[in-house]
Order: C-alpha cells, then sequence, then structure tokens
C-alpha cells in the first residue's frame, strides 16, 4: 500500500532507520554481550530483557523498511493554488485561526499542527481554495473551516 511523504518526511525516516541500524543496535548487542557475561541463561532476566528488546527493535527497522519500500515522495506542485500535501495553510474556525501543514500519514503530529492528507480533516482541504469553506464531519458533529492562506 503506497505511503505518501513529504520529502521532508521521508528524509527523517531515513535519518531514523539509520540510527537504528547504527547506533541502536550496537547498544543492544552491548546489552545482550553484558546480560550473557553473568553466566546462567536460562535464570537471566537481564539477558531476556535484552533479547526482547532487540527482537522490538528488529521488527521496528523492518516495518520501516517496509515503509520505505511502499512511499512515494509527494513534491508540492509550485504555484498552485489548491491546497495539497506539503501545503501550510491558515484556516479560520468559529473566529480561531489555526496553522497546519498537510502532510503524509505518517508524518502526523497535531501538537506540530501537522494533518494527514488521509486523515478526514485533511482529506476535506485537498484540492480547495484560498476562500474555501471546508465542512468536516465528526463523530459528535460538523465543523466548519474557513481558508484564509495557502503556502
Amino acid at each position: 500500500m503506497e505511503k505518501h511523504f513529504t520529502p521532508e518526511g521521508i528524509q527523517k525516516l531515513k535519518k531514523e532507520l539509520e540510527r537504528l541500524e547504527k547506533e541502536k543496535r550496537k547498544e543492544v548487542a552491548d546489552k545482550l554481550k553484558h546480560a550473557a557475561s553473568f553466566g546462567d541463561l536460562s535464570e537471566n532476566s537481564a539477558y531476556d530483557d535484552a533479547k526482547t528488546e532487540q527482537s522490538m527493535l528488529e521488527s521496528q527497522i523492518s516495518k520501516m523498511r517496509e515503509t520505505l519500500k511502499e512511499a512515494r515522495v509527494v513534491e508540492k506542485k509550485k504555484g498552485s493554488s489548491t491546497v495539497q500535501v506539503g501545503s501550510k495553510i491558515t484556516v479560520e474556525e468559529k473566529g480561531a485561526r489555526k496553522e497546519m501543514e498537510v502532510v503524509g500519514g505518517t508524518e502526523t503530529d497535531p501538537s506540530q499542527g501537522k494533518i494527514s492528507a488521509e486523515s478526514p480533516l485533511g482529506r476535506a482541504f485537498l484540492g480547495k481554495k484560498k476562500g474555501d469553506i471546508c465542512i468536516v464531519e465528526t463523530p459528535s458533529n460538523k465543523k466548519e473551516f474557513k481558508i484564509l492562506n495557502i503556502s
């Protein structure tokens, strides 16, 4: 299944994968070696913990590699007047202004104003222009946003 990324998002993912493969693997290997030095592995909880950590790390690395295989970098079209992946937008909801960036699903970080293009909110904004009104249905109600600016 194809996953969308901004150029910044794909770089961040690659950097994190490199860190896990080089630094974190070595750290976990050192923990295993140290725990094994305690002797009897059958009743060695430090060794068991290190093996569990190693397994979780390898699973995380595998998932990240798979994500990179499925990644599609979406470049924002310069000069476009419509919202697309990579757009930074200013919207107004009930008189309050909010700034958001529409990103690929794996880059989502609401605390940083990064919303997924695959989310109901992100889908509502895609293809819209400055001045458009977007209505987003949530489980509890409808929210109305006016797009004030697109960059």
